[in-house]
């Protein structure tokens, strides 16, 4: 776990990978990574003649500090297998991630990851470079996904893929990040981000909220990103630019939580350096516990140049 690079993925921007004017705009967007879509965005008919663009957009475009993406079809399709030797052929200098969807299990990683690593050594590539993201967006894949995030050190993140969860789940929801329909009492989706941010911690890998459909409630969609950042999410999708800065801004700790932060460790530590284990702060007992948590908060605050 511990040689996995560190990537930002506060915002995590869908680009189709058919539109050169959208991938260049999402090359300048201020999104933390981007991923080029070869599946849903994209029509069965035109799915092989996306590569090409895709491949010249990830050699072509200047992409800053950006993590650069591409989201394959599934490994049950016809046109994985290509979407992986294709791009990582002819493109894999400047890829970054493969996202995988719809894995079901160990085996649809292990695919991949055996796929790119026979490239890599072919093409004379840094093995294990190019990182894995897998969507968690099937129910065979939330009932196992402790055992999946643990299967690949080429695995860097997972992503609850609501969308799809729901009609996999047989959900009776209307479209994804909908509040119209409030026959279920709260979050709807707390089961599934807690189960599947607790097996993300547990191996060291980032979890990352989905997409929220409706790119015109901002309001809507800084509610669901944070809720998932307080569960744990350190980012969520952007199906829409506008949702990139609200996005960057919600995982990203404000002025008053660094403060706090800062001083609650410093607490701490002068009780531990008097040889107490805990210090009061305000009536309110702090220790080692609590500093962990706060640390956090300041490591998220270094990490996205706000201290």
């Amino acid at each position: 776990m511990s040689n996995r690079p560190f990537r930002l993925r506060r915002s995590e921007l869908s680009t189709p990978g058919t539109s050169d004017k959208m991938m260049a705009k999402a090359a300048a967007s201020d999104a933390d990574l981007v991923f080029l879509d070869l599946e849903d965005a994209v029509a069965p008919s035109a799915k092989a003649g996306a590569r090409q663009p895709i491949i010249e957009a990830l050699n072509g475009l200047d992409w800053g500090t950006k993590t650069r993406a591409v989201r394959i079809n599934s490994t049950e399709t016809p046109w994985c297998y290509e979407d992986v030797t294709d791009i990582v052929t002819h493109a894999g200098q400047n890829l970054d991630v493969i996202i995988i969807p719809k894995v079901k299990a160990p085996r649809d990683v292990w695919f991949v990851d055996t796929l790119v690593s026979q490239i890599e050594l072919a093409k004379g590539l840094p093995l294990g470079r190019i990182g894995i993201e897998i969507l968690i967006e099937e129910v065979e894949a939330l009932a196992r996904v402790e055992e999946i995030a643990g299967c690949c050190s080429r695995l860097e993140a997972m992503i609850l893929g609501v969308g799809d969860l729901s009609a996999s789940q047989g959900m009776r929801t209307g479209h994804i990040g909908s509040t119209a329909d409030a026959r279920y009492p709260g979050d709807i989706w707390h089961y599934a981000r807690t189960r599947m941010i607790v097996a993300a911690r547990a191996h060291g890998l980032d979890a990352i909220d989905g997409p929220f459909a409706n790119f015109k409630d901002p309001e809507g969609y800084r509610r669901d990103a944070g809720w998932a950042a307080s569960l744990g999410a350190v980012g969520k999708w952007a199906i829409h630019p506008s949702q990139v800065e609200i996005a960057n801004d919600v995982f990203s700790p404000t002025d008053k939580e660094i403060e706090r932060a800062k001083e609650m460790v410093e607490r701490v530590r002068a009780a531990e350096a008097g040889g107490d284990g805990a210090a009061n702060a305000g009536g309110v007992m702090v220790d080692a516990a609590t500093a962990r948590i706060f640390e956090l908060i300041l490591e998220r605050a270094r990490l996205t140049g706000r201290i």
